[in-house]
């Protein structure tokens, strides 16, 4: 029996690929057309008249179709993955898609996914990426002569966990076990490790339709590591496209007086050959605009390529800053950086290439960006790369190992509103750690575990991922219970939680689902933020954790006359501990932690006999008529715990 094939799919925001492992060497499957990419469009067919089901288009024959009815097309739908109503609406002013009726009123659940209406029918994201999807089944299906059921589909480093997820329902939808979803810029990577067999620091710069990545990889001994991952979810080659269809739209306007943007087929038309425009300028130093308008006008333009570098330059600065950060963040100078692999169609544009050229010194250091393998088919060869080594097919992959990174830090809410990071932003993935915790209250039966992710102080700076409570814990003194909180992120970036107390077995778990409520905006400057913040962040951080230790004693020192030990003591040393106990109330509801702490000294100084007359009296206790080793289990092991935990009911 023939073993099944695994293919490797970019499924990309303007053309798409399929790729296998011919051999030892990856390569693109071609559609019926003899086209190896697959334009990301899809269009509803007209429905026949004498009635029956409506049919959909995919690829070069929806494309057609998009100057003749524009309104039953949608194409870029990468850019709708995994975000919620409110988050496309801007999008969509630029796009010739409508909303379905109830969310474009304003009635539907702006945290829900967005539905498209196209003609007749609807369609969430999912759903067209599902249809591009077996598209490229079908192709790769008709080349094979057998069945495809498993494969490595491609995503933007900088997803987040909902669009990962979207990523995958499409897959299912399309009849396709995702085996695993790997980065872009590491696809990438992977494909010009295996042709080239280079080791050293390089720098993946990926400038595709919809999203820009920055990756900075290690390779060294046969193992791919990325050091760090940074980008702009919101930005790609399909800007420059608006760029240049707004500024002709305006000009139309302004010279001839006609409004095109009444009119979808006629911008569909103006946006074809803007991105005419746009590779014609690739090679050559000037191209001509030549539309012709509904009145019989013509509208002319010839944009040399100096003008439209000017034009774009804004556009093309906005890769920098992530560039610069990525480096930061794995701790080198652009210097360091042995090569730089350029991914995505956007990266042919000249301009960009001199950005790069001059973001890493490689001119100076007698070296040049990789255009090596097409651009535009590279990331689909390095998922077949991926495919290889998941399937063990190929002596060339069997060796290599891929280690991918989270891109933001993930933690919980710790008693104050703190955060409490448990796996650190740039952690290499499949990844799993593990952290203690304890309560804050006496008597707590439940536990609130919210999950965050970001590089905030504070969970309320952060992304909320998830909640879930672990009930049913034994009442015990606050401080005594003895909480495991792990966290699991699987290969695909998915991440799971699982909470156990340890003394008494209570366990929860929870799968972080898809949240639609996360811009673009929150994903890309969230480690900004954290800088910009660091200092106010910090100094909120430290006074939690202060009033924290302060209430933590002042509940103790509440109860200590309670104690049979209290009795032990001389009046001068009670009324000790109560004067250091009302100083410490006092100082803990001001702003300075410094202060805070010094009371919290005091205090504990003042009731260190009181702890020592405590602790005889127990020891005594649990040493009359046994033996140590059962004494030692009747004190119990000491409880190390950072951070206390909120009871549910407290939030």
């Amino acid at each position: 029996m023939a073993k099944a094939r695994v293919v490797g799919i970019d499924l990309g925001t303007t053309n798409s690929l399929i790729a296998y492992m011919q051999g030892n060497t990856p390569v693109v499957i071609p559609g019926t057309d003899g086209s190896r990419l697959v334009p990301s469009v899809v269009a509803l067919d007209p429905v026949p008249p004498e009635g029956g089901r409506a049919t959909l288009t995919v690829g070069s024959g929806a494309r057609m179709a998009l100057i003749e009815t524009p309104e039953r097309v949608i194409y870029s739908v990468k850019r709708l993955m995994g975000r919620g109503l409110e988050e496309v609406k801007e999008e969509l002013k630029l796009l010739p898609f409508h909303l379905a009726s109830d969310a474009a009123a304003g009635q539907a659940d702006p945290h829900e996914v967005p539905r498209i209406q196209l003609g007749e029918v609807q369609f969430t994201a999912p759903e067209i990426s599902a249809y591009i999807l077996r598209q490229l089944k079908r192709n790769a299906e008709r080349f094979f002569g057998a069945p495809v059921t498993q494969a490595v589909i491609t995503v933007p480093a900088y997803f987040n966990d909902a669009q990962r997820q979207a990523t995958k329902d499409a897959g299912r939808m399309a009849g396709l076990e995702v085996l695993r979803l790997v980065n872009e810029p590491t696809a990438a990577a992977l494909a010009y490790g295996l042709d080239r067999s280079k080791e050293g620091t390089i720098a993946v710069y990926d400038f595709g339709g919809g999203t820009f990545d920055i990756s900075i990889l290690k390779l060294r001994d046969g193992i791919f590591e990325v050091l760090s991952t940074n980008g702009d979810t919101h930005l790609g080659g399909d800007d420059i496209d608006n760029l240049l269809l707004t500024i002709a739209l305006d000009e139309i306007y302004a010279e001839h007086g006609v409004d095109l943007r009444r009119h979808p087929d006629a911008v569909q038309a103006l946006r074809k050959a803007a991105i005419d425009a746009k590779i014609g300028l690739t090679t050559a130093p000037v191209v001509h605009f030549d539309v012709e308008l509904a009145n019989g006008d013509h509208y002319l333009r010839e944009i040399p390529r100096e003008v439209f570098e000017l034009l774009i330059e804004p556009i093309l600065a906005r890769t920098a800053a992530p560039c610069k950060q990525a480096l930061a963040d794995a701790g080198l100078q652009p210097e360091q950086i042995d090569e730089v692999v350029m991914v995505g169609g956007s990266t042919r544009i000249p301009a960009v290439q001199k950005l790069v050229d001059d973001l890493f010194h490689l001119s100076a250091r007698g070296k040049k960006p990789h255009t090596e393998l097409n651009p535009d088919e590279v990331v689909a060869l390095g998922a077949a790369v991926q495919a290889g080594i998941l399937a063990g097919d190929s002596k060339a992959t069997e060796e290599l190992l891929l280690l991918d990174v989270t891109p933001l830090s993930l933690g919980i809410e710790a008693l104050g509103g703190t955060v409490a990071r448990i796996i650190e932003r740039n952690s290499t993935i499949p990844a799993s750690a593990t952290d203690h915790f304890t309560t804050g209250v006496d008597g707590q039966a439940n536990v609130a575990i919210h999950v965050v992710q970001g590089e905030r102080e504070l969970a309320t700076d952060c992304r909320s991922l998830a909640r879930f409570d672990l009930k049913g814990i034994p009442p015990m003194s606050a401080g005594l219970p003895r909480i495991e909180v792990k966290f699991l992120i699987d290969a695909d970036g998915i991440l799971q939680v699982s909470a156990l107390e340890q003394r008494s077995g209570k366990a929860a778990q929870i799968e972080v689902k898809p949240t639609y409520g996360l811009t673009d905006e929150q994903v890309e400057n969230m480690i900004l933020d954290s800088y910009d913040h660091a200092e106010e962040d910090f100094a909120k951080r430290l006074l939690i954790e202060a009033r924290n230790e302060a209430n933590t004693l002042l509940a103790a020192a509440s109860r200590a006359p309670e104690n049979p030990a209290w009795e032990q003591l001389t009046e001068e040393e009670r009324t000790r501990i109560q004067v250091a106990r009302e100083y410490l109330a006092h100082a803990a509801m001001g702003e300075d932690p410094a202060a805070i702490r010094e009371a919290v000294l005091i205090l504990d100084y003042a009731t260190r006999r009181f702890a020592e007359l405590m602790m005889d009296a127990a020891v005594s206790s649990a040493l009359r008529g046994k033996t140590m080793d059962a004494a030692g289990e009747d004190l119990g092991e000491e409880v190390t715990a950072p951070h206390a935990m909120a009871p549910a009911e407290f939030k």
